[in-house]
């Protein structure tokens, strides 16, 4: 449905592309200098966009705050999520090919994860967790949060999603065949986070020396920006078991809270008799 509206908004025929049409086939893209414009939408799986303005090539990453006046001014515009490597990369290409650039700046989680309470200037270093598997659990995230909360520092947690993805039988046998979209929920998150909890025990590790319990405060953060957005503050334990619906989720762990903080998110806490006890014991 909103393919056919952009279709119908630009006047011109829309081609989803996905991430591997992106990485593989912008170099054909960005050396078409000169040949019709031709618009990309990508659906974005998260919130986290920039918009890369390209005045000779057109691919388009669709973003629900669009300024469609770029399109007209340049034939197109590129919605990129400016924060990811891919997207560097397809600005060095094109300045490769000598198609100028510039950025639009818009709306991030970076910044929208300020509607939870936390303020922006108290986090730390952004972190990113992955869906396990039954071969491959890498939880280094753990030691980045356990940085910043040394520092008293907030830490937001990028949740994994695994979109045109294929297993590993199709990547051998090289078939074009791909798994279903899945998309890391704030639950799965808080459980992994738990399970690190128990390696970490049963590597001798004092509960003294651990970054947080089971009983640590956390905010489950889902659609933000959308008027089904929703915003959760409980213990690991409980967000693990959470349902905050679908997609797309974050997850925060915070540090040191500052007194507004903790108003704040006392709003958004499932216990309030349970949040004011951890607040005055000591986040």
């Amino acid at each position: 449905m909103l393919l056919l509206l952009q279709e119908e908004f630009y006047g011109k025929q829309l081609i989803l592309a996905d991430r591997e049409l992106v990485e593989q086939g912008c170099a054909l893209g960005i050396s078409s200098v000169g040949m019709p414009s031709v618009v990309l939408p990508i659906t974005p799986y998260r919130p986290a966009m920039d918009v890369v303005r390209l005045t000779m090539v057109t691919l388009t990453q669709w973003l629900s705050l669009c300024v469609p006046e770029h399109v007209e001014e340049c034939g197109a515009a590129l919605f990129v999520m400016r924060s990811a490597t891919t997207h560097s990369d397809l600005m060095l290409r094109a300045h490769e090919q000598g198609v100028q650039t510039s950025i639009i700046h818009n709306a991030s989680i970076l910044t929208a994860v300020g509607c939870c309470g936390l303020q922006l200037y108290s986090f730390g270093e952004t972190v990113s967790i992955v869906m396990w598997t039954d071969t491959w659990r890498p939880h280094s995230y753990y030691d980045k949060i356990a940085a910043n909360r040394q520092r008293g520092l907030h830490t937001l947690c990028l949740l994994d999603i695994k979109v045109k993805e294929k297993s590993v039988e199709n990547l051998i046998k090289g078939r074009d065949i791909y798994e279903p979209p899945r998309f890391m929920t704030a639950a799965e998150a808080a459980s992994q986070l738990i399970e690190i909890l128990e390696l970490r025990r049963a590597d001798g590790i004092p509960a003294s020396e651990l970054a947080y319990s089971d009983d640590s405060p956390c905010i489950g953060l889902a659609r933000v920006g959308m008027e089904t957005q929703c915003i959760k503050c409980s213990s690991l334990k409980e967000m693990s078991t959470s349902d905050l619906g679908s997609p797309l989720h974050s997850l925060v762990i915070p540090g040191k809270l500052h007194p507004m903080e903790i108003e704040m998110l006392r709003l958004f806490a499932t216990n309030s008799t349970w949040f004011d006890a951890v607040c005055k014991n000591g986040c």
